[in-house]
């Protein structure tokens, strides 16, 4: 049976409690992978609730020990890596409301961060990095079907190397199901820990 958390980028192929970040206030954190530090800037002022969601995984550390378990390639170098807590019912608070695109004024460009789902309003402990631009993630009102698009909320202010690395690692030719299959990562790469980071000083 394909879980839900996988189902969602076959398409195309966090309100919330917990501790929040104050609107304007940078909000870094470091994802310590068994392929490198990726280091994530949290966009608490236009997605404040998706935001507040990530947080919550990251201060209870619930992401330490989860995986990124897929590479979903576009192009030469382009694609997105997807990781989070796999579906475990012992890891996950409840979603979080969807925060589209259409209403944050964030877009899917390389480097972003953004939240995995299935249908609006079910994301919860998986997330998703670009390689490159993939507009198409975007919400678009004028579409028809499921046209929310995905919410993104941050972006890689350091690491785009690991990203690249963890896009390119092998995948198995077997696992996954659907358009998924040669997508998932075999071996998966391992979240050792994800921490919150003082921001730098003004300049």
């Amino acid at each position: 049976m394909m879980r839900w958390w996988l189902m969602l980028l076959a398409l195309l192929t966090f309100g919330t409690t917990g501790a929040a970040a104050q609107a304007g206030e940078p909000v870094l954190v470091t994802v310590e992978t068994s392929a490198g530090a990726v280091t994530l800037a949290l966009d608490a002022e236009h997605a404040p609730k998706t935001t507040a969601n990530f947080l919550r995984y990251v201060d209870a550390k619930r992401l330490d020990g989860a995986t990124f378990y897929r590479a979903m390639r576009h192009g030469a170098e382009g694609g997105l890596i997807q990781g989070g807590i796999g579906g475990d019912p012992k890891r996950s608070f409840p979603p979080v409301a969807h925060e589209a695109t259409s209403e944050t004024g964030l877009r899917h460009e390389a480097g972003t961060l953004s939240m995995a789902r299935y249908a609006p309003g079910t994301a919860a402990g998986e997330f998703f990095i670009l390689a490159t631009a993939m507009p198409s993630l975007d919400a678009d009102p004028q579409a028809p079907g499921d046209n929310a698009g995905f919410a993104a909320f941050g972006t890689v202010v350091d690491g785009m190397d690991v990203v690249r690395a963890i896009l390119a690692a092998p995948v198995s030719a077997t696992k996954g199901e659907g358009v998924m299959k040669g997508q998932m990562l075999d071996p998966e790469i391992r979240i050792l820990s994800v921490r919150r980071v003082p921001a730098p000083p003004a300049r």
